[in-house]
């Protein structure tokens, strides 16, 4: 072999070397960032550990009812904010209020079993796509209740939602309001006195209205700057940020501090990579941090916790906050939103809907 061809067979290897070195290196570069492993003592996730979050006081330039009852494209009042699915619970069903329910006393002159107005109940408590109950004065306690095994009742109520995320309390939904409870009565013995239906629907038309006008849902993105994550990378960094596993894969909350508990914050990723046989293979390249305003608690200072959540995982992820449209939010622009979410709170306390109140999470679910 000559020195000639000795020195191309070099240069080739020392040539095909660099190649295969080279697709390793961008491999790596490029595979999904995987959690990190620690043989430290695990400690609760929390914001604690941070900075403190900004009082919203400060911040002026800063759980879900029973069902599902569909969604409409509500946003924040005059600020273009974005939209997003209302957040569900499971909760215990909250009970009826002369504010957003049309109510009918149901009179009786005996009294009733628990066990005999469980079997008149209608087998679903809805009315069209508004929720519909029946609850009964207890004879032992004197408080309203829904109807329960072992007690006995001296009166009835029956009552049907005005308004919720579908929209207003129409004519026809009345009348399978009437219908329903006309048949629990007549099983019972007892003598309802229904509302006037042009009255009541003229409410219901005016509570939408206003709870159309305050529905603020905000969803923001945080999108990875480089290199994408795997599931396991994710919920590592947001578990540092306060985030626990929610019920669906790809689904993360942060929860409530405050009394009744609850879900403050929801993050959402690719529901496909969080269910892949390989999760840690699988990319993620955004997030989805989403708050239903009406449905939180004022004083958990939702959106503080909001920015200071997207704060955390932007630094520790290498990741930049963005709308929906992917263009990237600095810092001064979540101001304003602040100032209008302070506005907005005052408004629904005002109608006797403050945010996080069974009244509010009825309506705005």
């Amino acid at each position: 072999m000559s020195t000639l061809q000795i020195s191309l067979a070099v240069i080739g290897a020392v040539l095909l070397a660099l190649i295969v070195a080279y697709n390793a290196w961008t491999n790596h570069k490029n595979a999904p960032r995987r959690a990190e492993r620690s043989d430290a003592p695990r400690q609760e996730p929390a914001l604690d550990g941070a900075r403190p979050l900004p009082d919203l006081a400060d911040a002026q330039g800063q759980a879900p009812p029973e069902d599902g009852d569909g969604d409409f494209a509500a946003t924040m009042p005059d600020d273009g904010a974005l939209a997003l699915p209302p957040m569900h619970g499971s909760e215990r069903r909250l009970a009826l209020d002369a504010l957003i329910d049309a109510i009918a006393p149901l009179s009786l002159d005996h009294l009733v079993s628990g066990e005999a107005a469980l079997a008149a109940l209608p087998p679903t408590r809805r009315a069209g796509s508004k929720p519909f109950a029946i609850e009964g004065l207890n004879e032992t306690s004197g408080h309203w209740e829904t109807p329960a095994p072992g007690q006995r009742y001296r009166a009835f109520q029956a009552g049907v939602q005005l308004a919720n995320r579908t929209g207003a309390l129409n004519e026809i939904e009345f009348s399978e309001f009437v219908a329903k409870t006309q048949a629990f009565a007549d099983a019972v013995g007892a003598a309802p006195d229904f509302p006037d239906m042009l009255h009541e629907v003229a409410r219901a038309r005016e509570l939408d209205q206003f709870a159309s006008d305050h529905d603020a849902q905000l969803a923001f993105a945080v999108r990875a700057r480089q290199a994408a994550w795997s599931p396991g990378y994710v919920h590592q960094n947001a578990a540092r940020a306060g985030f626990v596993a929610g019920a669906l894969p790809g689904r993360m909350v942060l929860p409530a501090v405050g009394e009744g508990g609850g879900t403050v914050l929801t993050l959402a990723f690719d529901t496909q990579a969080a269910l892949s046989d390989d999760p840690e293979q699988s990319a993620v390249r955004e997030l989805l941090l989403s708050l239903d305003v009406a449905q939180v608690d004022r004083s958990e200072q939702a959106f503080s916790r909001l920015r200071e959540a997207a704060r955390l995982l932007c630094d520790s992820m290498d990741a930049v906050l963005c709308d929906q449209n992917g263009v990237p939010l600095p810092a001064m622009a979540m101001d304003p939103i602040a100032a209008d979410l302070e506005l907005l709170y005052d408004q629904l306390d005002g109608r006797d809907l403050s945010a996080g109140s069974p009244q509010a999470r009825r309506v705005f679910s």
